[in-house]
């Protein structure tokens, strides 16, 4: 077994296609799984409209999720602790 250290990773390079830089708005989530992955739709529901669009979806692990999960916990806190609780109402909890 040798003693010499390896050497680091080179950092990552994330690539950001215009597109995707500008962001879709999306003002509903649907979450599913099965035993192997979980899918996130995002959705846009029309104002005064019965009708919605799933404009993005994300199929991802178990373990990937759970660390979503935990960094979007985090994040939270942080913008609370700056910007004061988001207080949710009932209906909200049910969206």
């Amino acid at each position: 077994m040798s003693d010499t250290p390896k050497p680091p990773a080179p950092p990552l390079q994330i690539q950001l296609d215009e597109e995707v830089a500008l962001g879709r708005y999306v003002n509903m989530a649907l979450v599913d799984h099965s035993d192997t992955e979980f899918v996130l739709d995002f959705v846009y529901v029309f104002p005064q409209q019965p009708r919605a669009k799933v404009l993005s979806r994300i199929i991802t692990s178990p373990k990937h999720m759970k660390r979503l999960v935990l960094a979007m916990q985090e994040n939270l806190a942080r913008y609370e602790s700056k910007f004061g609780a988001i207080v949710l109402s009932e209906d909200d909890r049910r969206h």
